[in-house]
C-alpha cells in the first residue's frame, strides 16, 4: 500500500502520522510546498508578540522524526497535476524546478487555504505581509522589532491577534476594517461591545477604524510608508499586514475531475472521501457541514483539520470512521479580552430562515469578592418556537470560553433553553458565582419563550 499525502501542516500531518499507524508497512510520502513541516501556524501571533522567542517551539515534529518513524516526508516539493485514470501526482521539485510522477494508491489532499491579497493599489510593495507560514511569522516579527507603526488591514481573528501581539511590542497600531464593526462574523451588538472594551483599555497606542477602505498605499522600493483610505485618510506606516481572510486552495483537485461544494472548497462526505474513488481530502481545503441544520461551510481551522485529518487516514487505511460536522466554534484573545462563539449567531440563523429569540447579560465570571473577578457578557441565541439552543457569543475579561465550551455540548444534543436551565453546572467562589451566567441566561430565555407562546 502506497499512501500519498499533499501538504504538510495540521490535516496532513496528521494524516500521514496516523495512517502509519494503522499501517506500520505502508509506504506513505508527503509532499509539501513549505519549507517547514507539522507546525502550529495558529500559534505565530503569539510568537510575533512574544511569548517565546524561538520560532521552533511552533513545530510539532520534524521531517527527521516522521523519517524516523518511517514516513518520506518531501519539502519544497508542489504538487501541479493530479492524474485520476493511472493514479499519479506531479510533483515539481521547486528548488531545481524538475518535475516528476508519483503513484499512489490511495491519495489525500491536504493542501490548505492561502491568505487573499486584495485589489488595491500598491499592494505588491515590499513590507507589505500576510501571515500564513512559519517564514511570514519570521519576518513580520523581525519588522516590529526594528518599527515604530505598522497598519493592520482587517479586524477578523487574526487581525485582532495581531492588534494585541504589536501593542505587546510597542508599536503604534491602526486597524483598518472595512465592516462597521471588527469581528463581523459575530453579530453587531457582540462586535461594537469589542470595540467599547478595547477603547476602554485604550493607552493611546492603537486606534480602530470601521466601515473604513483602503483604497492605496504608497511608497518605494524601501517598502511602503502610508496607507490612504476612501474617506482621505493617509496614515503613515513602517509595514502593512494584510488580514483579510483565506481562500481554499481547491484548484488542484478541481482541474483532476474533483467536485468542490457549493463554498468552492472541495466536497467530500463524511469519510473525507471525494468524488473520485481512492482519493481523500482535508483540512482547510474542504468544507463541512454545519451539524445544527447540515447546511455547508467553510471554516478552516486548526482543531477541525486536525480530526479530518484523522479520519481521511483511518478510511484510506480500510477503517471506518465518520467526521460529521462542525458547530463553528471558535476563540481569541485581544488585549486580555477573550472573544468567542459557537453554533449560529443571530443574523446568521435568520438568514437560515429561524425565528429567533435570544438574550444578553453582563455578569461576574466568579464570586465578587474574588480578586480575579471579571465581567463577561453572554448573547444566547434560541429558536423562538422550539426553544431549541442555536447558539451563543461570549465576550469579556472574565473566563467566557468555558462557558462557550460548555454550550457546544447542549447544541450538539439538541437541548433547548428550559432544559439547559436544569443543567447542575459546578460552582465555587474561584470558579462561578452561585448561579452561572449561563444559567442566568438559559432562564432569562426560556421565561421570554413562555412569555411568547402562551
Amino acid at each position: 500500500m502506497k499512501i500519498v499525502i499533499l501538504g504538510g501542516v495540521a490535516a496532513g500531518a496528521k494524516a500521514a502520522a496516523k495512517a502509519k499507524r494503522l499501517l506500520p508497512d505502508a509506504e506513505i510520502d508527503l509532499y509539501t510546498d513549505d519549507t517547514h513541516v507539522s507546525y502550529s501556524s495558529c500559534g505565530l501571533p503569539y510568537y510575533i508578540e512574544g511569548n517565546f522567542e524561538d520560532y521552533q517551539m511552533l513545530l510539532v515534529r520534524s521531517p527527521e522524526e516522521f523519517e524516523q518513524k518511517g514516513i518520506h516526508i518531501h519539502l519544497k516539493s508542489k504538487a501541479i497535476k493530479i492524474l485520476p485514470n493511472s493514479k499519479q501526482v506531479l510533483i515539481e521539485n521547486l528548488e531545481d524546478n524538475n518535475s516528476y510522477l508519483v503513484k499512489y494508491d490511495k491519495l489525500i489532499i491536504a493542501v490548505g487555504a492561502r491568505p487573499i491579497i486584495p485589489d488595491i493599489k500598491n499592494v505588491n510593495l515590499p513590507n507589505i505581509f500576510t501571515l500564513r507560514k512559519i517564514e511570514d511569522g519570521i519576518n513580520i516579527k523581525q519588522m516590529a522589532l526594528k518599527s515604530k507603526k505598522v497598519v493592520i488591514v482587517g479586524g477578523g481573528y487574526i487581525g485582532m491577534e495581531l492588534l494585541e501581539a504589536f501593542v505587546r511590542q510597542n508599536l503604534d497600531v491602526t486597524l483598518i476594517e472595512n465592516s462597521k464593526h471588527v469581528m463581523p462574523s459575530l453579530d453587531d451588538e457582540i462586535s461594537e461591545l469589542i470595540e467599547t472594551q478595547l477603547e476602554s483599555i485604550n493607552n493611546g497606542r492603537f486606534k480602530i477604524l470601521t466601515s473604513e477602505l483602503v483604497t492605496e498605499f504608497c511608497g518605494d522600493l524601501d517598502g511602503v510608508k502610508a496607507v490612504y483610505t476612501n474617506s482621505g485618510k493617509c496614515i503613515d506606516t513602517d509595514f502593512v499586514v494584510l488580514c483579510v481572510g483565506v481562500r481554499p486552495n481547491s484548484e488542484l483537485a478541481q482541474d483532476a475531475g474533483i467536485e468542490l461544494g457549493e463554498t468552492g472548497a472541495i466536497k467530500v462526505n463524511e469519510k473525507m472521501e471525494t468524488n473520485i474513488q481512492d482519493i481523500y481530502a482535508c483540512g482547510d481545503c474542504v468544507e463541512v457541514t454545519l451539524v445544527i441544520d447540515g447546511s455547508k461551510i467553510w471554516m478552516p481551522l486548526g482543531s477541525t483539520a486536525n480530526k479530518e485529518g484523522r479520519t481521511a487516514a483511518m478510511n484510506a487505511s480500510g477503517v471506518e470512521d465518520k467526521f460529521y460536522g462542525v458547530l463553528g466554534s471558535a476563540v481569541t484573545r485581544c488585549l486580555n479580552l477573550t472573544i468567542s462563539m459557537t453554533g449560529l449567531t443571530e443574523k446568521r440563523a435568520q438568514a437560515l430562515g429561524y425565528k429567533t429569540i435570544s438574550t444578553i447579560i453582563t455578569k461576574y465570571d466568579k464570586v465578587g469578592y474574588m480578586p480575579d473577578v471579571n465581567n463577561i457578557t453572554l448573547k444566547l441565541v434560541a429558536d423562538e418556537k422550539s426553544g431549541l439552543i442555536l447558539g451563543a457569543q461570549a465576550v469579556g475579561a472574565g473566563d467566557a470560553d468555558k462557558r462557550i465550551n460548555t454550550l457546544t455540548s447542549a447544541i450538539l444534543a439538541h437541548m433547548t433553553v428550559d432544559e439547559f436551565y436544569k443543567n447542575d453546572l459546578t460552582y465555587a467562589p474561584p470558579y462561578s458565582p452561585t448561579i452561572d451566567p449561563l444559567l442566568n441566561a438559559a432562564q432569562i430565555l426560556t421565561s421570554k419563550i413562555k412569555k411568547l407562546n402562551n
